[in-house]
């Protein structure tokens, strides 16, 4: 699997164009995916050849933030990706993840419901320190 980001509710195109233009030069490839393929493995959208579509298309409520899912990167390369987006300015993307032999199998609503409560969870704890 080739080293890639997948974007989920990108809708504004000049921060899908910082984004290129932040990870291109670390050889990583970009992917929109579409509403309708919400309930695909994402392991599947990220390109690994076991996992197989489902036939079933989303067609529910479009996400309420945009995520970023961040395929075949790991260890440093992580930091790097990170790095890049903080320098192009894009501000903040509060729905990150990395794929893992765990959540590969899930699909984008599952994974977007699991940052949700984590993102909940760190936002109770700034806001509420003790």
């Amino acid at each position: 699997m080739k080293a890639s980001v997948l974007l989920f509710n990108f809708t504004d195109k000049s921060r899908v164009q910082m984004i290129t233009r932040a990870l291109l030069p670390l050889g990583i490839k970009i992917k929109r995916i579409s509403k309708e393929d919400y309930l695909q493995p994402l392991g599947f959208l990220a390109g690994v050849k076991e996992i197989a579509p489902v036939e079933e298309k989303y067609n529910g409520e479009e996400l309420t933030e945009e995520m970023l899912l961040m395929a075949g990167i790991t260890g440093k390369m992580v930091d790097q990706v990170l790095l890049a987006l903080r320098k192009t300015g894009i501000g903040r993307i509060n729905y990150k993840a990395v794929l893992t032999l765990t959540n590969q199998y899930w699909s984008a609503m599952q994974l977007y419901q699991e940052l949700a409560k984590e993102h909940e969870m760190v936002t109770q704890k700034i806001n509420n320190p003790h």
